[in-house]
């Protein structure tokens, strides 16, 4: 079995097509991973940490892909939800790569360690 790391760095907050474009290319992506019975996980990283307070609304397009997949995301980026504002939304914070003067973010060494090929959107 393959095994994806699907990231998203995409920033919701200026509201541009492309912005929530990579968002539903990355859900749609690990739906496909998933529906596959290949293992998946997804990760707010970046700006892309501002994304699961949008998606945990009912009246936000993606919000019940966002649901469906929810027990495939892993977290999101500690070091980047304090730097970008990003309210964590009872997900858990993500610090494996301790990166000096941060509480730390995801570690893509660690995935590929664990053998995860890295999707980045």
């Amino acid at each position: 079995m393959n095994k994806t790391a699907i990231v998203i760095l995409s920033d919701p907050k200026g509201g541009a097509e492309e912005s929530i474009g990579r968002l539903l290319n990355g859900l749609a992506a690990a739906y496909d991973y998933k529906a596959g019975g290949e293992e998946v996980k997804i990760i707010f990283q970046g700006t892309g940490t501002r994304w699961p307070e949008q998606l945990q609304k009912e009246g936000h397009m993606a919000h019940k892909l966002y649901k469906t997949l929810e027990e495939n995301i892993e977290g999101i980026s500690s070091a980047c939800s304090k730097v970008w504002g990003a309210n964590p939304s009872g997900l858990d914070l993500i610090a494996n790569n301790p990166l000096p003067n941060t509480p730390g973010l995801s570690s893509f060494v660690a995935l590929q360690k664990d053998g995860y090929n890295v999707l980045i959107f």
